[in-house]
């Protein structure tokens, strides 16, 4: 085994001299995990908005689950996508266990509640806020909803900001779906953990380097984000 510093001399080594493999593996990464994250604003943001504004019987007890499942346990989710695309699972002919799709669902799955939930609550809150002022201006329903998302802008960042990071750092489900099949599903989460397991630290270092450089990377926007909300409310 190597030692700590021809780990990271080597992982240094990998990220700078591009090496085919780790570059490789990165480009699915972000692939999966970009796809899963646009599907889940697509379904998660109106799915807030819904829940922020609109007014049917058991809004509240949906506003719940959806809060409750921001907690879902990913290896569940890996366990119940992966019996239903199982062989013996009803979505078995579509034939997506152990593909970058299957992948991407298990993502999805784990996203969409994360950024639902805080969608309705960014969306709930200025509906407080400029509720009464549009009722004032006779503003129809589309008009409100139009006027709240424009203004909820840094918010509904937030949320999709908050999806992406949490789906960079998902381990658990990937590898029950996907397989961590070498050229095929091997992201960067499954990798390190294979590597690791196999003592081949520099590879795992390396995909540890870039993995902290992109979670570094949202963090810093999301601070960025709230910042220039704070700036807002006190400007």
């Amino acid at each position: 085994m190597q030692t700590f510093a021809d780990s990271f001399s080597t992982a240094f080594g990998l990220i700078v001299t591009g090496d085919p493999i780790l570059y490789e593996v990165v480009g699915l990464s972000l692939q999966v995990t970009f796809s899963a994250v646009a599907m889940a604003v697509l379904v998660g943001g109106p799915l807030g908005a819904i829940l922020a504004i609109g007014r049917f019987p058991g809004r509240g007890i949906l506003s719940v689950v959806v809060s409750a499942l921001m907690g879902l346990p990913p290896v569940v989710v890996g366990l119940g996508l992966y019996m239903a695309l199982s062989q013996s699972g009803p979505f078995a002919v579509f034939e997506l266990l152990y593909t970058p799709m299957a992948m991407i669902l298990a993502q999805f799955i784990i996203v969409t509640p994360i950024i639902a939930a805080i969608s309705r609550q960014v969306l709930s809150d200025l509906s407080l806020e400029y509720g009464e002022t549009l009722r004032a201006l006779r503003a129809t329903r589309a008009q409100t909803i139009a006027t709240l998302l424009w203004e909820a802008r840094p918010g509904l960042l937030t949320a999709t900001l908050a999806g992406l990071g949490r789906a960079f750092a998902e381990v658990g489900a990937v590898m029950i779906v996907g397989g961590n099949i070498n050229h095929v599903t091997r992201v960067m989460t499954t990798s390190i953990a294979l590597e690791t397991s196999k003592g081949e630290l520099a590879m795992a270092m390396g995909l540890g380097i870039i993995l902290l450089i992109l979670s570094f990377g949202i963090n810093a926007a999301l601070m960025g984000v709230r910042g220039t909300q704070r700036a807002r409310a006190y400007g």
